[in-house]
């Protein structure tokens, strides 16, 4: 009798802490005997452990992702009515916090390929009122860098990295020469919500900079603008990444590396299965030979051809195969966000993906038996069409 398969999950954090559980839980136990629940050695521990990591200056941990993007634009001192240039096709904290500032969010097109956003939209969005450009690694592959910074350099503008999908994930430059995302732009903010690629075990976030004025600045917007107690420098917030969570953190830090390979490892047989297929486009920066670390696969999403992707997503869930439209509304048409400047021809990208992207289950630990029932599940219900 064959060994049963298990459960599929969109994300498998049980199976992932059970391999980590010794550390994670001896982690916590010293937090909570510490009793250094806010600002403990751990957090200082785990930034600085981030920092060597991603060859960045200052890391400085926050509440959220979405904080960390708040307060990376505060830190920089946008002011209201000034333009941030991001993606139309992302989730919605990208956009809501420049919403929040009161600045003025700018969406433009994103690439047909790699669906992260379009430089050439971007140059055709700057006006004298740009002030910022917010690139998002969507899925965890990079934007390009090197023609965004050069855009960004050319207009004196800044450049805002959301890493919240990508951590881990290395850019390679025009050069040949290597750099994590997040350490690129002028700051940047990440996630470390439990389903990220370096999750926790509630909310947290973080901002990259190294830039040691900026880096000052926003320790201090984190904390009610303090840098002395109840002196009050600036505005701030109270954002802060708690020990708990940090000790979580840092007992998977070491494992990252190992994680994102792993994630590579099931889209490379995800891609293998599809390959050549006429009605599905495979995600884009896969290297066969593992030789590359420049896509970290937070979600494997395909796109589709000719195929009523809804119809897809309702047969799944009737085999128990859990799966995800990231994102099915663009920005633009979000109630929130619409605005009359925008001109549906100037998003023919989004409009399209919107309504033919699928992403499969991806997680550290996916086995070969889930993949090829997930696959081939996929595959017959193209062929039944």
């Amino acid at each position: 009798m064959g060994i049963k398969m298990k459960k599929i999950q969109m994300v498998d954090l049980q199976s992932q802490y059970a391999k980590i559980k010794n550390v994670v839980d001896a982690s916590i136990t010293e937090v909570m005997d510490s009793a250094a629940y806010i600002n403990g050695p751990i957090v200082h521990q785990f930034q600085k452990n981030l920092e060597n990591y991603l060859g960045v200056k200052h890391v400085i941990p926050c509440a959220n992702g979405t904080d960390a993007l708040q307060i990376a634009m505060m830190g920089l001192g946008l002011k209201p009515g000034d333009e941030v240039i991001t993606a139309d096709f992302t989730f919605a904290a990208t956009v809501e916090v420049i919403a929040l500032l009161q600045l003025t969010p700018v969406l433009v097109d994103v690439d047909p390929v790699t669906f992260n956003i379009d430089v050439n939209a971007i140059k055709k969005a700057i006006t004298p009122k740009t002030k910022a450009i917010v690139p998002v690694h969507l899925f965890g592959l990079p934007a390009e860098m090197d023609e965004i910074m050069a855009l960004a350099k050319e207009h004196n503008l800044y450049v805002i990295e959301d890493n919240a999908q990508a951590i881990g994930a290395s850019y390679k430059h025009k050069d040949g020469s290597k750099t994590k995302v997040g350490a690129i732009g002028h700051v940047a903010s990440t996630s470390f919500f439990p389903s990220k690629n370096l999750g926790c075990y509630g909310d947290g976030g973080a901002i990259f900079t190294n830039d040691d004025d900026l880096a000052h600045k926003i320790r201090g917007i984190v904390n009610h603008g303090m840098y002395e107690r109840y002196h009050h420098d600036v505005v701030g917030v109270n954002s802060r990444l708690d020990s708990i969570q940090a000790a979580v953190l840092d007992a998977k830090l070491p494992h990252l590396d190992t994680y994102n390979k792993a994630r590579r490892a099931a889209a490379r047989k995800y891609s293998e299965a599809f390959k050549n297929h006429p009605n599905i486009i495979t995600p884009t920066g896969l290297d066969p030979n593992d030789a590359d670390d420049s896509h970290v696969f937070h979600q494997y999403t395909l796109n589709l051809k000719g195929v009523d992707r809804d119809a897809l997503v309702a047969h799944l869930q009737s085999k128990n195969i859990p799966c995800g439209v990231y994102y099915p509304i663009p920005l633009h048409k979000q109630k929130a966000y619409t605005d009359p400047r925008y001109n549906e021809a100037d998003f023919p990208v989004t409009n399209e993906l919107v309504k033919s992207v699928i992403s499969l289950p991806m997680h550290t630990e996916l086995e070969d038996d889930q993949i090829d029932f997930i696959t081939s599940t996929v595959l017959d219900f193209i062929a039944s069409k």
